[in-house]
């Protein structure tokens, strides 16, 4: 088996685009999808006519509620290939904006429910600032499934845990960056920050009971990922599903609930001065969660601009 197969046998494998081709060639079970990753989608000629329809269908309304259609269009495209869930982000500069996320998370899924998508196979990507964690909370509540993202430290999963959100998309990737870029250092294997920070979630959440599930995102390198092996999901992008489907190299099981037993961790109590000041005292996790935020909004704003070039 390759490097793929192997990772399979351990762990759900997610695709990390929007590319509708892609996702056939790697036959994930779910699919995750951003405002950066559909900006980069519909300046390919053959996703184009996706945004003109969009657009065209829904000139009387704003640009913003055309982006929830085009997002929803794509979700809509995924969920015809794969089995399982697409990931579907609300607008990023509702970042600290609890009930605007509210509204967006609902707004999102009715759409979905219009067009005979089961809410059940959506999850609505929400930023894992305090704010956005409480509208998750809301929303599962209400049946409303949530993936939070742009998550790069333990206070952050923990609170999202508490919360019974469904699942949580820990950044390995941008925080390696961080670390590299600090440090002068580069890192592989175990000894990858990025690496550490899921291990230490994915342990705290299985020796403590949380059903909150736990899927690594933003890789850089399959070494990354093949440390991973036993999360509960990953998602990756096409260009590292292909590197692992042309690797041989033998992939053992690194995570597991029995050796998360195992862990050190303690447990503790996680209100809103604890987390805010544990993720102020986090100068990685501080600075990519606001770096995140400010990426997303901005491609968001640049799909606007393509929007309003179309009317």
């Amino acid at each position: 088996m390759n490097q793929l197969e192997q990772l399979k046998q351990f762990t759900t494998i997610v695709a990390d685009t929007g590319d509708f081709q892609s996702i056939k060639a790697f036959t994930p079970r779910d699919a995750t999808t951003n405002p950066s990753l559909i900006l980069k989608a519909v300046q390919k000629p053959e996703y184009q006519p996706l945004l003109d329809q969009a657009v065209r269908d829904h000139a009387g309304l704003s640009s913003g509620d055309i982006i929830d259609r085009l997002l929803v269009t794509f979700g809509q495209e995924i969920l015809k290939i794969i089995p399982g869930r697409v990931s579907t982000e609300t607008d990023a500069r509702l970042s600290f904006d609890t009930q605007g996320t509210i509204a967006k998370g609902h707004a999102l899924i009715k759409l979905y429910e219009a067009a005979g998508i089961d809410r059940e196979r959506v999850l609505i990507k929400v930023a894992s600032t305090w704010e956005g964690i409480r509208a998750a909370e809301v929303l599962e509540k209400a049946g409303v499934h949530c993936n939070l993202t742009l998550l790069f430290s333990l206070p952050q999963a923990i609170a999202c845990a508490e919360a019974r959100v469904q699942l949580i998309s820990p950044f390995v990737g941008r925080i390696y960056d961080w670390y590299k870029k600090s440090s002068g250092q580069d890192y592989t294997g175990a000894d990858d920050p990025g690496v550490q920070s899921v291990k230490q979630i994915y342990n705290y959440f299985r020796k403590f009971g949380y059903a909150t599930e736990v899927m690594g995102a933003s890789f850089r390198n399959t070494s990354q990922i093949v440390e991973l092996a036993g999360c509960d999901l990953l998602t990756i992008s096409p260009e590292l599903l292909q590197k692992l489907a042309e690797s041989d190299a033998p992939v053992s099981r690194k995570l597991s609930p029995e050796t998360a037993q195992q862990s050190t961790l303690n447990k503790f109590i996680l209100d809103e001065k604890t987390f805010r000041i544990m993720l102020n005292d986090d100068a990685m996790a501080t600075e990519k969660l606001a770096e995140g935020i400010r990426l997303f909004s901005a491609d968001a704003v640049k799909l606007e601009k393509m929007i309003d070039a179309l009317r």
